[in-house]
């Protein structure tokens, strides 16, 4: 069900503190909080005796008290205190989950920790440019399992429907799309010319008139999406055409976190090559931004509840093709994740019992 060999946002930043923090992520519980030094620690939120959630411990310096019987774990998941036992005993311990702090978020690796390289995280290369403009965004939990939000994440038609009022217009209606699969993930882009400006877009971008468009709807493997939206006067716009001027670009960043299986929790925010210190453009972006999401996710959970109880089988439209091919290559990273799993787990010992002899 899910790639755990990869990096998934675990919280913003901020929102980590000295408290003892609870979180599924992939269908785990996993506690967070930061030592005393700020550097951030997660830990299966299991006591190893009762399986009580550690969460419901305390904080003692930079180590977690169980609040049943007060073992004590240290930041690596090492049991260092067993109150009422003459030793430690050898199964006292609980996992650590390795975590990197990289544009306000806090992302962890929930797979093999000898494989989590931070270099792995999504690139962005505008960030911290000082001609580029940032609204920080947000987060919301949608209830539904996460694949129906990469497949909405890799449909630009859906914006004809879902946010006519925002982000589309009659031009998303039917303009063909191309779709295109690359080793980190997969692509849909189109390019509309000569139409209108969509509502959300028309308060922002600094020419008159009529525009070419481009839709491009990237998710990354495993549920990373980078959505750009670029507008230039009509007759400029081309992917081999020198930039306009005038042309606008907003970069949408989303990264979904499975929680599991019927529940996402999906982090945002956008960047654009305008007004960089504009606070007020921000806090428009901010809240038509959470707006048009909140049309998403209306949908997105209906989506799940039908699917869930469908009495009659569903059909796909050749505009699935991008979603469908992500769904095949990730299953297939999957798929060899769990094999070459399997391979290396330890094949358990039978233990025969030594026949017992009468004196």
């Amino acid at each position: 069900m899910f790639l755990r060999n990869a990096w998934y946002v675990a919280a913003w930043d901020a929102q980590v503190t000295r408290e003892l923090a609870p979180v599924t992520l992939l269908g785990e519980s996993v506690v967070l909080y930061r030592r005393e030094d700020g550097t951030p620690v997660a830990l299966e939120n299991a006591c190893p005796h009762r399986k009580l959630p550690l969460s419901m411990g305390r904080l003692v310096g930079d180590q977690v008290e169980c609040g049943y019987h007060g073992l004590t774990f240290d930041c690596e998941g090492t049991c260092v205190r067993a109150p009422g036992s003459p030793r430690i005993p050898p199964g006292a311990k609980v996992r650590s989950y390795p975590l990197a702090e990289r544009y306000g978020l806090l992302w962890i690796w929930m797979g093999e920790p000898e494989e989590a390289d931070p270099a792995k995280i999504v690139q962005i290369e505008e960030w911290g440019d000082p001609a580029w403009g940032m609204n920080r965004g947000d987060a919301m939990t949608v209830d539904c399992h996460y694949l129906y939000v990469t497949d909405n994440l890799l449909d630009p038609s859906h914006v004809a429907w879902v946010h006519r009022s925002s982000f589309g217009n009659a031009a998303c209606e039917a303009e063909p799309l191309k779709t295109e699969v690359a080793a980190h993930g997969v692509t849909v882009s189109r390019w509309m010319r000569d139409v209108e400006v969509a509502p959300f877009y028309a308060q922002f971008v600094r020419f008159e008139g009529r525009c070419d468009r481009k839709q491009h709807y990237e998710v990354r493997f495993p549920s990373h999406a980078i959505i750009k939206a670029v507008f230039t006067p009509a007759g400029t716009g081309g992917d081999s055409a020198a930039p306009h001027a005038d042309v606008f670009l907003m970069n949408s960043y989303n990264f979904m976190t499975p929680v599991d299986a019927s529940h996402t929790r999906y982090y945002w925010f956008q960047t654009r090559n305008f007004a960089p210190d504009d606070e007020q453009v921000s806090r428009q972006f901010d809240e038509d931004v959470r707006h048009a999401f909140e049309e998403d996710r209306a949908v997105l959970t209906a989506v799940h509840a039908g699917m869930q109880n469908a009495r009659t089988p569903n059909i796909d439209l050749a505009i699935d093709a991008g979603p469908l091919r992500f769904r095949r290559a990730l299953g297939q990273m999957i798929e060899r994740e769990q094999e070459a799993a399997q391979q290396t787990q330890p094949v358990p010992v039978r233990v025969v019992p030594r026949e017992r002899v009468e004196p």
